[in-house]
């Protein structure tokens, strides 16, 4: 359906360059079959039409990146989150972005089939991210609880305890333990499990009475790991594949959303619906963070350890960053995980896709404490007792400045805003995950394909 487009006039700030490249890629895709049934010709042209018109955003953007999102969150004086922000670029600006129709006809198709709508949305990200004021200003306003969160809150501070189906939070004594609980897909993560995690995170960090933050994988009903527990096996190939995951709701809320969260803590600045006695002093609150893995975390389950404060890892667990073979990249993992391993160690893991085993001294570059699968538990217990002392959260805040300086982070997250989204597309990545997750019918990532289906060396 070819959307109506006003004349450049009327849409403000608007290249007619920029406007009359969109039109005539739109009036050609809109002439072509469904992504998926075109022919190589086809294919071709309509490359062509989107790459001429991509090039005319990208020159606008770098031009106009931060007076486009002044505009649209009235000076900085409006938070828009993610999905938020690209809605509301695609109304005020429709030659910038794909509209909200363009996008969910795009979700329902496979990877495969899309028209790659998300590219868009990766041009113009990066350029907000990359603009030093917007860029600030989309990050913290990231920060702030979830609305989710906040109706949630009252009854995790009267029973201590909230059910998703990806997690279970349970407060216990002054620790908030975060069991995830995709038992059917071995924490292979998807929309629905960043959407719970985002929550969980939230609440532990607004609940006074919690001092530390525990995050665990819950036992397994997989038939190779039943009854065992497992931290992550990373990113559902199987919802990669069938087209639902995607850059904003997934690939970049993750990373700025409860990724980012537990590094820089949840903004409670009178934003969230209430004043913390004392909030002068920081504008967020910041918890430290315990990882403890049983088996193994893959991908984005090794991406999480590398925020937090303290690993306990079992003896037989290991650790892997498959993002070559996968092809795509491993969130912030390239971002963090040299600080931990040296850059040799993460050249071997994420471009070689090197497996480090708990037992082998590298491992102990990710993992703080390494010990026998039966001791886990009591391995937590001393973790938790040591990082309630009162001075760990200031020193944490400023070893995280130190170690991550925000400004560091922000130009990182706007690349890979842009680069990610060119690699969800590229032909290499789309037949891999069709590999990976098993067009016969296998269930998930976990359960089908190569470094996400754990197996035997």
């Amino acid at each position: 359906m070819t959307t109506v487009r006003p004349s450049p006039a009327a849409v403000e700030g608007v290249w007619p360059s920029l406007y009359e490249a969109a039109a005539r890629a739109e009036e050609l895709l809109a002439a072509l079959p469904e992504p998926g049934d075109r022919s190589p010709d086809q294919r071709a042209a309509a490359t062509a039409a989107k790459d001429a018109a991509r090039a005319e955003r990208v020159r606008f953007l770098e031009a106009h990146a931060a007076d486009v999102y002044d505009r649209l969150t009235k000076g900085r004086t409006v938070g828009l989150r993610l999905a938020e922000l690209v809605a509301a670029a695609a109304l005020a600006y429709p030659s910038l972005l794909p509209s909200e129709r363009q996008i969910a006809d795009d979700r329902k198709r496979r990877q495969a089939d899309k028209e790659g709508y998300e590219i868009d949305q990766g041009i113009f990200l990066r350029a907000v991210l990359g603009s030093p004021a917007a860029g600030r200003h989309l990050l913290d306003t990231m920060l702030l609880p979830t609305p989710r969160a906040l109706e949630l809150l009252p009854a995790f501070r009267r029973t201590g305890e909230v059910r998703t189906r990806s997690v279970l939070l349970e407060r216990r004594g002054e620790a908030a333990h975060l069991t995830m609980r995709r038992d059917d897909c071995l924490n292979a993560e998807d929309v629905e499990q960043v959407d719970d995690m985002e929550t969980a995170v939230d609440l532990a960090l607004l609940d006074p009475r919690v001092r530390v933050g525990v995050v665990r994988g819950g036992e397994m009903t997989h038939p190779r790991y039943r009854g065992k527990r497992v931290f992550s096996a990373g990113i559902n190939l199987k919802s990669l594949h069938a087209g639902g995951i995607s850059l904003v709701g997934f690939l970049l809320r993750r990373e700025v959303g409860y990724l980012h969260k537990l590094v820089r803590g949840v903004r409670t600045d009178g934003e969230c619906g209430e004043r913390r006695e004392g909030a002068w002093h920081a504008r967020t609150v910041e918890k430290p963070w315990i990882g403890a893995v049983d088996t193994f975390a893959i991908g984005g389950g090794m991406q999480l350890l590398l925020v937090l404060d303290h690993v306990v890892a079992a003896a037989d667990a290991y650790f892997t960053l498959p993002a070559a073979r996968e092809g795509i990249v491993p969130g912030a993992g390239n971002f963090r995980l040299g600080r931990h391993t040296g850059p040799r160690v993460s050249r071997q893991i994420i471009l070689q896709g090197r497996r480090l085993w708990a037992s082998e001294p590298d491992a102990r570059l990710v993992a703080d404490e390494v010990v026998e699968p039966e001791e886990m538990d009591a391995a937590i217990a001393r973790g938790v007792e040591r990082l309630s002392a009162p001075a760990v959260v200031a020193n944490r805040r400023m070893l995280n400045l130190a170690e991550e300086p925000p400004e560091e982070f922000r130009r990182y997250i706007a690349e890979f805003a842009l680069q990610q989204a060119l690699r969800l597309y590229d032909q290499d990545v789309i037949a891999k995950v069709g590999r990976f997750a098993g067009e016969a019918g296998a269930g998930t990532a976990a359960a089908a394909g190569a470094e996400t289906r754990p197996r035997d060396e």
